[in-house]
């Protein structure tokens, strides 16, 4: 046991909701819900995209349908977000965490809904890239919206 008590718990978290700049628009979703977290557990950041290969700023991306991730002038950028994917399941596996907290309805993170692939704005069930990555290697997924 450290010296400041318990180890706390690793919880891997969508960089953007705990204030780096990495969003598609390289902006940050900082969440206070979510980084009050940080009280009982290690936070570990986490930005797929990036990890991918993907700059900041970023065209905008939607998952359609057929599990492709496309940008509005229809660049497939499908390979990057899933070589993110592999990189966070990869340090979800030597954190040895047993949940992730990410981003709603984003093409990578979005673990209910994400849009539709049809860049109109248009929300479908649905799960990003690293999102259904971690829950396929069994690791819960939740949203910042489910805390």
């Amino acid at each position: 046991m450290p010296p400041d008590g318990p180890a706390r718990r690793p919880i891997l978290v969508s960089a953007c909701l705990l204030g780096i700049s990495c969003t598609h628009k390289g902006e940050s979703k900082a969440n206070p819900v979510v980084a009050a977290l940080a009280t009982d557990h290690q936070l570990i950041p986490v930005c797929p995209e990036v990890a991918g290969g993907l700059p900041t700023p970023r065209p905008a991306a939607e998952r359609s349908s057929g599990g492709r991730v496309r940008t509005a002038d229809g660049g497939d950028i499908t390979d990057f977000y899933r070589r993110g994917a592999d990189q966070a399941v990869a340090l979800a596996r030597a954190a040895q965490i047993e949940r992730a907290v990410l981003k709603a309805r984003s093409p990578s993170c979005g673990c209910h809904q994400i849009y539709d692939g049809t860049h109109r704005g248009v929300l479908v069930a649905g799960e990003g890239v690293t999102a259904a990555a971690l829950r396929a290697a069994g690791f819960e997924v939740v949203s910042e919206e489910d805390l």
